[in-house]
């Protein structure tokens, strides 16, 4: 019983380390998009031209937007878990403090590697956060939400969703370019690919016998990531 304690305590402890680290570098990858001035992911183009708007920083925008969001899961009947509430604080937090250190770049030979590790970055933190299973981002819940509720596939609900988001970005002064982009192009696939390495062995349940070396290993629950491949852009992110 002991040793069993133990190597849930041991689960949960990784567990919680990869959804901070994930929501950390979230944040961090959204800063390096901005500062590679290419053009930035779908909420981020929101959050670009509000924070252009009102002169407050984009990343207390990002939080504000969060918060927001999250609100409009309660007619939803979304349920929010540890993930949902620490990714509308953490990522804005990052973003902020990731700005703070790296400056403004100047000319496309530092701009275009600061977008491609941007993105790739991003890949990583939204495998590490998904992997988790601590629950989806608030942007993601709003999506299952209106997806239950309207009875519309995902794809339409996500497509509707992040078309509006840019489009009303754009207008307030985001900023859209090749990142953009790119980011839709590759962040499924590259999500799908982090999440498998991220994947988390289930802990041992009491009375069950599991080789030493061959963990059960099971896919995240509904609602909580990306359980087939999707197609490029459509991987379910932690914002």
């Amino acid at each position: 019983m002991a040793r069993t304690t133990g190597r849930s305590t041991t689960h949960l402890t990784r567990r919680l380390v990869q959804l901070y680290v994930g929501l950390t570098l979230y944040g961090a990858s959204s800063a390096l998009l901005v500062r590679a001035e290419l053009g930035l992911e779908p909420w981020g183009v929101l959050h670009q031209g509000l924070a252009e708007l009102t002169g407050i920083s984009i990343g207390v925008v990002s939080i504000i937007i969060g918060a927001v969001v999250l609100l409009l899961w309660i007619p939803l009947r979304q349920r929010p878990g540890l993930g949902t509430v620490s990714n509308v604080f953490v990522v804005g937090l990052a973003m902020d403090g990731t700005l703070a250190v790296v400056g403004d770049l100047d000319g496309l030979g530092f701009r275009v590697p600061v977008m491609v590790l941007g993105i790739v970055l991003n890949g990583v933190a939204t495998g590490l956060y998904i992997a988790a299973r601590f629950g989806p981002g608030p942007r993601d819940g709003l999506m299952t939400g209106l997806n239950r509720v309207t009875g519309r596939s995902i794809r339409l609900v996500r497509t509707a969703i992040e078309v509006a988001v840019v489009v009303t970005g754009f207008l307030l002064g985001g900023s859209l370019g090749a990142g953009t982009v790119l980011y839709a192009l590759a962040i499924g696939p590259l999500a799908q690919f982090f999440l498998r390495i991220f994947a988390l062995p289930e802990p041992a349940r009491p009375g069950a016998l599991v080789a030493p070396d061959e963990p059960s290993i099971s896919a995240p629950p509904a609602g909580s990531g990306p359980v087939a491949d999707p197609a490029s852009g459509q991987a379910i992110l932690p914002q």
